[in-house]
């Protein structure tokens, strides 16, 4: 019977989760946290978060902290260079550009923003690339809650 409830408190297929977390990439530079704020709740499988970070936190529990690393294959996956695009300069006549710049465009899903990488007086090109791609990322986890 105690096996029982410690298997029910362990993280695992459709249980719903509620932790803290802070990303971060191998330079040590945090690129999210909610430690000093509200905490994520999700639903393993739903969707919601990154199947390799699901599969790193299958098995702990209520009271846990851990760190991890996740690889690009399992995280964002490696960047695409086709999904560097050529844009027209005159999409972007209001703009005052530079590399590095987030623009965000309408496609049929909604809104994807793109980096522009570089520009002359004819075309814009702009990475759709998500910028975590390529990298691997250092997440440590506070399991608060596991139903």
């Amino acid at each position: 019977m105690t096996e029982q409830i410690i298997e029910q408190l362990q993280i695992g297929p459709e249980k719903t989760i509620t932790l803290h977390f802070e990303i971060r990439l191998q330079s040590g530079d945090v690129v999210d946290s909610n430690f000093k704020g509200q905490p994520a709740t999700f639903t393993i499988g739903d969707g919601n978060m990154l199947a390799g970070f699901e599969a790193a936190i299958f098995g702990l529990k209520a009271g846990d902290r851990q760190t991890f690393q996740i690889t690009p294959e399992h995280g964002f996956g490696m960047p695409n260079p086709s999904n560097i695009q050529k844009v027209g300069r005159e999409n972007f006549a209001d703009m005052e550009l530079e590399s590095g710049l987030v623009v965000a465009f309408q496609d049929a899903s909604g809104e994807l923003p793109g980096v522009v990488v570089s520009f002359d007086e004819k075309n814009v090109a702009v990475d759709f690339n998500h910028p975590l791609a390529g990298k691997t990322l250092e997440f440590e986890v506070e399991i608060l809650e596991v139903l």
